[in-house]
């Protein structure tokens, strides 16, 4: 039986939900491989008891690390696969096993990060952007969520796009019960984002719509959901000096408090500048959400008709657009329906069997 290893060292953070649904589909679908999964020690049992089938590794080396490039490398040299399944770009360099690599963005690359050190990321920026070339070129095939991410890695790599394969990601129905959220209520008129607020995510400009969509709609609130990092910290700073006081940033929010607030806000906006799939707008389209989008990348690929679109540089096309969907009851009834309708065309299972597809074209 042939060995395939998986790394899911990222399993359990946000950008690690890919792996965590792939690995757990696969799971479903019986491959008739050995899979191995490579995860950080806090995540060894819970995969444990979610792939009783697949064989669970500890490998505590940290991305992007001296550690990542000699000790990886050297548990999976002893590992000895027949196929390195790398589910994101960082991976040890040396390594020329038969690799495939998960290549979900390049945003990492293009865009700085305010809250670090400018010279030590831009440094590290330039080194990640060499490792994407590299693992791009060794790699025997690619995996991409989208055709937009597909051309972008093709040619910023300078690979054959002929090479990499479009797997669509999911988005799942939360199942938690759906709890209120400190500040609002069922009577609170709000739109909002969830997510990190990296400088990509655009919402100083949100900031700058929400106070234009303030003057007809005085009640309005705007609430940004997600764990109270350096960069949000920054941004409830900003916000409070100017003395916007309906913004409302929620800090962590359990499952049921996000499905209670996808399924009350007036509209799900997303300002993003870059995407590679825009999980969050497809997530409050399953829950029955209007989303009101930024027309970039990817993101009218994702969403197709199920949106209404703004070009994210321009507040003033951002506050349009929101009044657009919050003005009228039908627009914001037809975008529930429809988004509801194109989230239905994306399952993981359907990744997991496209994943699948792929190792065999690989292992013959």
């Amino acid at each position: 039986m042939k060995k395939i290893v998986i790394d899911a060292r990222e399993s359990g953070t946000t950008s690690g939900r890919y792996v965590d649904k792939l690995l757990e589909y696969l799971g479903k679908a019986k491959p008739k491989y050995h899979i191995v999964v490579l995860a950080k020690p806090k995540r060894v049992e819970f995969l444990r008891g979610l792939l009783p089938k697949f064989e669970i590794v500890e490998s505590p080396y940290k991305e992007f690390t001296f550690s990542e490039q000699f000790r990886l490398y050297k548990q999976i040299t002893n590992i000895n696969p027949d196929l390195m399944h790398f589910t994101f770009a960082q991976q040890p360099i040396l390594y020329r096993g038969k690799v495939l690599t998960t290549f979900h963005d390049l945003t990492t690359v293009r865009f700085r990060n305010p809250a670090k050190n400018w010279l030590v990321f831009m440094i590290k920026q330039k080194i990640y952007a060499w490792v994407i070339k590299i693992a791009a070129r060794k790699s025997v095939a690619v995996l991409s969520p989208t055709e937009f991410v597909k051309d972008d890695v093709a040619k910023f790599a300078h690979i054959n796009s002929r090479k990499i394969t479009v797997t669509y990601e999911a988005a799942d129905q939360i199942t938690e019960v759906a709890e209120p959220v400190e500040g609002v209520n069922d009577d609170t008129e709000f739109v909002m984002y969830v997510g990190r607020p990296q400088p990509h995510k655009n919402l100083e400009r949100l900031i700058d719509a929400f106070v234009m969509l303030k003057v007809k709609h005085p009640n309005l609130k705007l609430v940004f959901a997600g764990k109270k990092d350096a960069l949000y910290k920054r941004l409830n700073r900003g916000a409070r000096a100017a003395g916007f006081d309906d913004i409302i940033f929620t800090g962590f929010v359990s499952e049921g408090q996000l499905r209670w607030l996808y399924e009350h806000c007036a509209a799900y906006v997303f300002p993003s500048l870059s995407e590679g799939f825009g999980l969050p707008g497809l997530e409050a389209m399953v829950h029955g959400a209007p989303v009101v989008s930024s027309n970039t990348t990817c993101l009218p690929e994702v969403y197709g008709d199920a949106a209404e679109y703004f070009d994210p540089t321009d507040p003033f096309a951002i506050a349009s657009a929101v009044t657009r969907v919050i003005d009228n009851p039908k627009r914001a009834e037809e975008l529930r329906k429809l988004g509801q309708k194109q989230a239905a065309k994306y399952s993981w299972e359907k990744t997991a069997a496209e994943t699948l597809a792929v190792y065999d074209s690989i292992l013959g």
